[in-house]
């Protein structure tokens, strides 16, 4: 498998998982209907951990334009690869929600709220302040970079299986991201990933269910500004006190 496919397909598999446990907490007649936070922090981290295990060995399963883009700040990965990662991780995010939206197209239609419907493909903030928003992205990116460079010594830049223990490899991961979401989570839903938030907007747009209301635009830029200026923040952090 090639690396731009693999982060295409571990992009589409975290996604699929990820917006398929808030599918089935939020959507009405579901078998896990208002199973609550703790239920779709732990399938987010799930998600992760699947993603990581299918795309690590060939990509580093960066799986985020925002680790990515770290990845290079840090001089561990090259800038000139930077555009074909994102774009797969983007294709492969619309890819996962489509398919969200084809497993739960029933529930969609049966839930009139239409917050709820988009809440299944983008975040958005519990309490609408945009420079809070932003800074609320910027620290979740900022904690998760900082462990990824910690806990892997910027070994996802190399590709191969992170962290040097096979499947078991991609277990930090998923905890870091567990993390974020129980403790950071609960202001703007932690996109953490300007791919998991901007290319399910896309599709919210695009596809059609009953009682959608817009694809709310105007917030888009927060999660994906604050993770990419996370995510370099920790870069720079981590280059300073190596």
């Amino acid at each position: 498998m090639s690396p731009i496919i693999a982060e295409f397909i571990g992009t589409a598999l975290l996604i699929l998982l990820g917006n398929g446990v808030v599918a089935n907490v939020v959507l009405n007649k579901t078998k896990g209907n208002s199973s609550g936070w703790i239920v779709i922090t732990t399938g987010w981290a799930l998600a992760v951990f699947v993603g990581v295990v299918i795309a690590g060995p060939y990509s580093g399963a960066h799986l985020n334009p925002a680790v990515t883009i770290a990845l290079a700040v840090a001089g561990k990965f090259a800038w000139a690869q930077v555009p074909a990662f994102i774009g797969a991780q983007m294709l492969g995010a619309m890819l996962g929600t489509s398919l969200v939206w084809l497993n739960y197209k029933d529930h969609l239609n049966a839930t009139p709220d239409g917050g709820l419907q988009r809440a299944t493909f983008c975040t958005d903030p519990a309490i609408r302040n945009p420079m809070r928003n932003l800074i609320c992205e910027i620290t979740g990116a900022f904690v998760l970079l900082f462990a990824v460079f910690y806990f892997t010594g910027a070994e996802l830049g190399e590709a191969k299986t992170p962290i040097g223990m096979g499947s078991l490899g991609a277990i930090p991961v998923a905890f870091v991201v567990w993390a974020i979401g129980l403790s950071l989570g609960g202001t703007t839903g932690y996109a953490i990933n300007p791919a998991r938030d901007l290319g399910p907007r896309i599709m919210h747009q695009l596809l059609p269910m009953s009682g959608k209301i817009d694809s709310d635009w105007g917030y888009a830029w927060i999660p994906v500004l604050g993770p990419i200026v996370g995510g370099v923040l920790a870069a720079l952090a981590y280059g300073a006190l190596k």
